[in-house]
């Protein structure tokens, strides 16, 4: 049996996610390594500091390395922070052709059509996905080579990153000696993992809320109709806690995750305490107060991101939250409360998958096994991808060869 191994990399905010796979066939994955480490030196889903995130990527590589047995060279990475930008755009190109057919080339025309768009200064092409097609007049084609028309349309997704954020992640992974494959926005990773067929025809948002971001996808007609980055996440709700209650920063996010619960409806004593080593004690009722309205507020700028104020109608399978933060006790229930449409918390999928699971049955690694699957299924990759090797491919095997890696 044919096997392809293949390494991804979430660079987050508040850790460093690689999991080593090895792909025989799409309903047949085996996980071979994942490594986890804390992250240093990025704020936000971006770079601040190239020493420190660099010693974060490499203890999370290294781990994974060590559990799997391979030496890892070259890797998948997800994108995420507040830079990314989407538009959808309407490409149409003629058919002039006697026999009206719609051949290969033609796509490849009315894509690069749909990708003339004006792009700001500093921003540069991440993903042109195409949603669906028109011929001449009728929508909703999905597979239009092959059928007569005198004209093709398409509907693009268009997604712009900036280049110095893409240039410093890139530059921080090369500089350890590992070649970069390719580059996913993290939330069309995340939704491979967490959403199903059923759910992305329909229409459905996804929420990943991290430590640093909050990544959006909005399906709809089995394409994604709608992407964006919330540069608000755990970190914050974990700040106001110490702010709010007089607690190091490090303590307040032990007790958000040991004693956190945003259940509308729960009553909690008003003279109850927690409390963790190192003396501090606070007001439970308290604590979940601050942690309930930062949640609340977080759902209604998830909500305002939308590009339209009708998403209960655009959006009938509901919203799934996932990423790290939606495992606070309760967020399912309130987010319910909130946006009055059903809610449930995504799961990693796991049918087909084996191996070094344990970890990975957490909305904490939606994202990271997503960059697996993205790459299983043979997702078209990030439209800088020629370009990247292009410029840094020899530099890449440079790197290799001085470090060993």
């Amino acid at each position: 049996m044919a096997k392809r191994i293949v390494t991804a990399i979430d660079v987050g905010t508040t850790k460093i996610a690689t999991i080593v796979a090895n792909v025989k066939a799409k309903d047949n994955i085996e996980i071979l390594g994942v490594g986890v480490a804390p992250s240093t030196g990025l704020h936000k889903g971006i770079v601040v500091n190239m020493d420190q995130a660099e010693q974060s990527i490499v203890a999370s590589v290294r781990e994974a390395q060590r559990i799997s047995g391979i030496r890892v060279d070259s890797v998948y990475v997800g994108v995420t922070g507040r830079h990314i930008t989407s538009v959808n755009n309407r490409g149409v190109v003629a058919i002039p052709r006697d026999d009206r057919l719609v051949r290969p080339q033609d796509l490849k025309r009315v894509l690069l059509s749909a990708r003339s768009i004006p792009i700001p200064e500093g921003k540069q092409l991440l993903h042109a996905i195409p949603r669906s097609y028109a011929l001449d007049g009728q929508e909703m084609v999905k597979q239009p080579v092959g059928m007569h028309a005198t004209r093709l349309d398409v509907e693009t997704h268009i997604i712009t990153a900036s280049i110095t954020s893409i240039q410093n992640l890139v530059k921080c992974i090369r500089s350890i000696g590992i070649d970069v494959e390719d580059l996913v926005l993290e939330p069309l990773a995340t939704a491979e993992a967490v959403l199903i067929p059923e759910e992305k025809d329909a229409g459905v948002i996804m929420a990943d809320i991290g430590g640093g971001t909050t990544d959006i996808a909005v399906f709809k007609s089995g394409s994604i109709y709608h992407t964006g980055v919330i540069p608000v996440a755990g970190y914050q709700v974990t700040s106001d806690l110490s702010i709010g209650l007089g607690l190091p920063f490090e303590i307040a996010e032990s007790m958000k995750k040991k004693y956190g619960n945003v259940t509308p409806e729960l009553e909690i004593d008003e003279a109850a305490q927690v409390g963790i080593e190192g003396g501090h004690g606070v007001s439970h009722r308290r604590l979940c107060q601050i942690i309930r309205s930062r949640m609340e507020e977080l759902l209604q700028l998830i909500i305002a991101e939308l590009p339209t104020t009708d998403y209960r109608s655009l959006t009938p399978s509901g919203f799934v939250l996932t990423g790290g933060t939606s495992n606070l006790p309760g967020l399912a229930q309130l987010a319910e409360a909130v946006l009055r449409m059903p809610v449930r918390i995504g799961q990693p999928l796991s049918t087909g998958i084996y191996g070094i699971l344990d970890i990975l049955n957490d909305p904490a690694y939606a994202t990271t096994l997503g960059l697996i699957l993205w790459q299983v299924e043979g997702k078209k990759g990030s439209e800088i991808s020629v370009k990247r090797r292009g410029i840094w491919g020899t530099t890449g095997n440079l790197f290799r060869r001085l470090f060993g890696a």
